[in-house]
């Protein structure tokens, strides 16, 4: 997915409503808006963190350099150094 980040915003999109067409808005597509693609109380939340802004830069989406699912982590690349 990191891949079709910059052609959706070379198509039109902001980063801001490329990022969300794969977590909240994909959510609402599923029907399970405020379950997924949201980090909130009840919600089940993956969390990815990447190496610089991605509002900026939205290729930034490819260099994760830390990934939670379920609480726990499964890629730290911080510690990995």
């Amino acid at each position: 997915m990191a891949q079709e980040f910059p052609y959706l915003v070379q198509f039109g999109m902001t980063p801001m409503q490329a990022i969300q067409s794969a977590t909240s808005r994909a959510a609402e597509m599923l029907g399970m808006k405020g379950q997924l693609g949201v980090v909130a109380p009840g919600a089940y939340a993956d969390i990815v963190a990447v190496s610089a802004d991605p509002l900026k830069d939205v290729r930034a989406m490819g260099s994760v350099v830390f990934v939670m699912k379920d609480g726990k982590v499964f890629r730290d690349a911080t510690t990995a150094r």
